[in-house]
């Protein structure tokens, strides 16, 4: 389980879908930011075998996060349900996250409704 933070439109982010950031902006946007690609998959070996995958069309990580591949980190953005979710972010997240909602008429919302 982790802390969910959310790029939204909707004034509560689980009112995400009655104003939502459609999935083709969101592909556009990560299409014009250098510092984003779009993965659509999160893959993970498991300790003591198997895999966990994860697919979405609107996966992307953030390629320019200072943790970026240490230690198979990323910074994965995942577009669901008219919102971008990032989970556990840290501030360096929280900054771009506030670059991407500018940039799409957006806020910034934590799982408990704080705004950043």
């Amino acid at each position: 389980m982790g802390y969910d933070v959310h790029i939204t439109r909707a004034a509560d982010w689980t009112e995400s879908e009655s104003l939502p950031i459609r999935l083709d902006e969101w592909k556009s946007y990560v299409a014009l930011d250098s510092e984003f690609a779009l993965e659509i998959a999160a893959v993970a070996e498991l300790q003591g075998g198997g895999v966990l995958a994860y697919d979405n069309d609107g996966l992307a990580v953030w390629t320019a996060f200072t943790g970026h591949a240490i230690d198979g980190n990323k910074a994965w953005f995942d577009y669901r349900d008219g919102r971008i979710v990032v989970k556990n972010p840290n501030d360096e997240m929280i900054r771009k996250m506030k670059t991407v909602a500018a940039h799409l008429n957006a806020r910034v919302i934590g799982d408990e409704g704080e705004l950043y």
